[in-house]
């Protein structure tokens, strides 16, 4: 017992809920309702039974808002739920998503697996589908011979298209016959090939009154046909198998209709508008005629011996006046020429080269002249600033203004007393001479 982990009661119910809900998931389940109650808040409460066992069952309202049927006790359903367990008190339970009578509900489900199975052999694929022709001239009709969808087709045909054929094949169209009716007539219409396209349809119903078009046999009966098909079962919101497989589908039977017969007036007015397209073509083919043969007489005029006789005479007129035109020009030339070359040569004469030299020599001259005397004065300037800041750099200023220097016998400046000694004759320079003087004593600072 210590070994083992002791599990609380929320513990365990939540554990196998968890298993429920994993390992079975999604189930399809067929009972009876019992103890059927519509909760204030909107959610459905019951129980499924069957002779032997019942289970619990809630549906929430925003999934029962979807049921068509009105759930009653004793009534024969079909579910789609997930299988769970309420933790609170234990209790096995179905969340129920879908409902529907037991009889519909299952028919849904045969026609979603045969569904499945036509589409994963291709029968539904877009390559399979032919066209519809756009000119049609006969029409097969399958359909029940009595019912109100053929009276509609036949009617809407009258009215859009008078002169189109019809071709009916009776069939059975609701029953257990219906669906063998129905893919022998498709065949027939195959082997007998009288009309351009077939419908196949009837007026509107439940889904048992339309099964025989969900029925395997008919649709491969239709993705079978060499003939163009067009599906028209019931109303826009019913969809049956033939609508997948038939190369076109149409919402309702006079829908089908209108698409296979052009209105009359329509067809009136596109040959009208042919004729105008032709006409037009016409007068623009015309009109590219007309200019072609104007160009071709325009390009034999041009090759035409007396048109190439006049366009040699005008050149050869043309080159005349040119030629006079030079000759005149040349003329001219040569009576100008003899004074050109004597300007020429009066240029070239050696007199007149000394006079254009004599005449540069004077220039050249005057501006030597003027060069030099430029040079001159920027020299003296020079020369005054140089001898400027020469004087303020000699010594005879500084002694021009109370100073002098020092120098020994030797001619050597003095500049400091360990240069001397005592009884040492000096030479002191002033502004106006040199005074001869002794050492008698020696004083430091």
């Amino acid at each position: 017992m210590a070994q083992q982990h002791i599990l609380q009661v929320s513990e365990l119910t939540k554990k196998v809920r968890f298993i429920l809900e994993s390992e079975l998931n999604t189930v399809w389940l067929c009972g009876e309702i019992s103890n059927f109650i519509a909760a204030s808040s909107g959610h459905w409460y019951l129980s499924l039974k069957d002779q032997k066992s019942q289970v619990r069952c809630a549906m929430f309202k925003g999934n029962n808002r979807r049921v068509r049927i009105k759930p009653q006790n004793g009534q024969q359903v079909l579910v789609r739920a997930k299988v769970s367990l309420y933790e609170p008190r234990g209790d096995f339970q179905l969340i129920i998503e879908q409902m529907e009578s037991a009889g519909e509900g299952l028919l849904r489900q045969q026609y979603q697996e045969l569904k499945d199975k036509l589409h994963n052999e291709g029968l539904f694929e877009l390559h399979y589908k032919q066209a519809i022709p756009k000119f049609i001239q006969t029409v097969g009709i399958i359909t029940s011979p009595t019912g109100a969808a053929v009276k509609d087709i036949i009617t809407v045909l009258n009215r859009r298209n008078p002169l189109l054929k019809v071709i009916i094949y009776p069939v059975l169209v609701q029953g257990e016959q219906a669906k063998y009716d129905i893919a022998h007539a498709i065949a027939l219409a195959n082997q007998r090939n009288e009309v351009d396209v077939l419908l196949i349809g009837r007026g509107g119903g439940s889904l048992e009154d339309l099964w025989a078009f969900n029925e395997e046999i008919v649709a491969r009966a239709i993705f079978q046909s060499t003939l163009p098909t067009i599906s028209a079962v019931g109303h826009e919101i019913d969809t049956t198998l033939s609508d997948y497989v038939a190369d076109l589908r149409a919402p309702t039977p006079s829908a089908a209709a209108e698409i296979v017969s052009a209105d009359v007036d329509e067809r009136i007015n596109k040959v009208l508008e042919l004729l105008n397209r032709a006409h037009l073509a016409l007068k623009q083919q015309l009109k590219r005629s007309t200019h072609t043969l104007s160009s071709l007489n325009h390009r034999l005029s041009q090759v035409h011996p007396e048109q190439q006789l006049q366009n040699k005479q005008q050149k050869s007129d043309e080159l005349s006046m040119r030629l006079h035109g030079l000759i005149i020009r040349e003329l001219d030339q040569l009576k100008h020429k003899p004074k050109y070359l004597k300007q020429r040569l009066l240029n070239a004469s050696p007199s007149n080269q000394i006079k254009q030299n004599l005449k540069q020599s004077t220039t050249l001259k005057a501006k030597l002249i003027s060069a030099q005397q430029r040079l001159l004065i920027a020299k003296q300037e020079s020369f005054a600033h140089q001898c400027e800041q020469l004087h303020m750099v000699s010594p005879l200023a500084t002694i021009a203004r109370g100073y002098s220097i020092t120098r020994d016998v030797e001619g050597k400046m003095i500049k400091s007393i360990n240069d001397i000694n005592i009884d040492t004759n000096i030479k002191v320079e002033v502004s106006d001479g040199v005074i001869d003087a002794k050492v008698i004593a020696v004083q430091v600072n």
